[in-house]
Order: structure tokens, then C-alpha cells, then sequence
């Protein structure tokens, strides 16, 4: 069955560039000029590509929409001509699943939705896990804490659940990145961080003294066995 990339670009030599290539690499293609269309158009999508800035809404402001919207699991790539480490912490806490700079290569852009896809498809652990006052139902991607769900990007729980699957053991950077985004992922160490900031934040966290999600200095992070 064909994987449909759903396009949101106003560019047009961009977005007709684009939707040229991946339609060569053998996707469906839905390319849109606006936010409003892409809105109308996510339905049936596999994976979004996503530019930063559109003429009726910014695309950082489209894709924290997209998290809070019964499409918050569908895979993200923000394109964008920003380049600065704050604008990718930004889209990355915005809730995107990778990143790319303009100018780019059509090699490049096709290998990162390959990559995309392949993390989206790899199957969650099943059943049920409690932590505290955390509760996770991996079959459903449901997440709650004190018995109020917490709204997580599909990045976010993934991360959260393989660390509560495995309490008190500590996970370098490196891999966490190999087990919960993938041995292909093609991002820094950095990424890992930012996630764990966003979910000490949904839990209330506090950096210094936390009750979930401890660093380990020098090896990397650890769901704490006794919160």
C-alpha cells in the first residue's frame, strides 16, 4: 500500500521540488500551499512535511495544534530556512519529530521520511505500566499522572514508557536515541534532553531534585525505581 506524504509548503518551486522527488522515491504526495489546506488535508496522511513559515499561520503554531488534535501521533519533518540551535530546540519542543535546514538535498529529505516512517511503524511494548503516580497503557499510547492524562507528543510517551518499562536503570544519551528513535536517527544527543526537559515538565519535575526522571551525571538518565 503507498504511504501518503502530506506536503505543507508556499513555496512553490520548493514545494513542486519536493513533491517531484518524493513522488520519484515512489510516495503519494498531497502538497498544500496553506495551513488551512494541510489542516483540511490530514486525514489518510502517513507523515507530514512541514514548513516553518506559511502565509496564514506559522508552522510551529500548525504542528502544536496537530499534538493536541486526534493526529498527535503522526510523524513530523519541519523544513525550514532557520538554522540556529534555538529555532531546531524550538521546533523540537514544538513537538517535531526531525528537522531540516533549506537549502537541502533530495537525497537527504528522502532518506529522513524513510527514517521517519520507519520509527512511526515499529511496534510499541504492550500492556500496562504504574510508577508512582504514573500509569502509561502502552496499547492505547495513553498517559496519566495523579490521575489527570498527560497530552505527550508520540516521541514523548515513547521515550517516557521505554524509561518506566526499565526503572533504575540507567540509559546514556546514545542509547536512548538507538532505542526509542532509532539506530537511523539522524540528530545530536541534544534531542534526548530537550524530551527529558518537556517530560519533567508534565510530570513536575523539579531538574534538581526529581521524583520520576533522575540524571545520572557522566552516564545519562533513569526512571527513579521509587518515586
Amino acid at each position: 500500500m503507498a504511504v501518503t506524504v502530506l506536503l505543507v509548503e508556499d513555496e512553490t518551486s520548493v514545494r513542486e521540488a519536493v513533491r517531484f522527488h518524493l513522488e520519484r522515491s515512489g510516495y503519494v504526495v498531497r502538497a498544500c500551499a496553506t495551513a488551512l489546506e494541510g489542516w483540511e488535508s490530514l486525514a489518510g496522511a502517513d507523515v507530514v512535511v512541514l514548513d516553518w513559515m506559511l502565509p496564514d499561520e506559522a508552522g510551529i503554531a500548525w504542528l502544536r495544534r496537530l499534538r493536541d488534535s486526534s493526529f498527535a501521533g503522526l510523524p513530523v519533518l519541519m523544513l525550514t530556512a532557520r538554522a540556529s540551535e534555538m529555532d531546531r530546540v524550538e521546533g523540537l519542543d514544538a513537538g517535531a519529530d526531525d528537522y531540516l535546514t533549506k537549502p537541502f538535498s533530495a537525497a537527504e529529505l528522502a532518506a529522513r521520511v524513510r527514517a521517519l516512517l520507519r520509527r512511526s511503524s515499529g511496534e510499541r511494548p504492550r500492556g500496562a505500566l504504574k510508577v508512582g503516580l504514573l500509569e502509561l497503557n502502552l496499547d492505547a499510547g495513553f498517559a496519566a499522572f495523579n490521575s489527570s492524562e498527560l497530552h505527550l507528543t508520540r516521541r514523548e510517551f515513547d521515550l517516557l514508557a521505554f524509561l518506566a518499562a526499565h526503572p533504575g536503570r540507567v540509559y546514556s544519551r546514545q542509547e536512548l536515541l538507538d532505542k526509542v528513535w532509532g539506530v537511523d536517527f539522524i540528530g545530536g544527543e541534544r534531542t534526548v534532553d530537550q524530551h527529558i526537559t518537556q517530560l519533567r515538565a508534565h510530570l513536575g519535575d523539579e531538574p534538581s531534585e526529581p521524583t520520576y526522571l533522575e540524571t545520572v551525571r557522566g552516564k545519562g538518565y533513569r526512571m527513579r525505581a521509587d518515586p
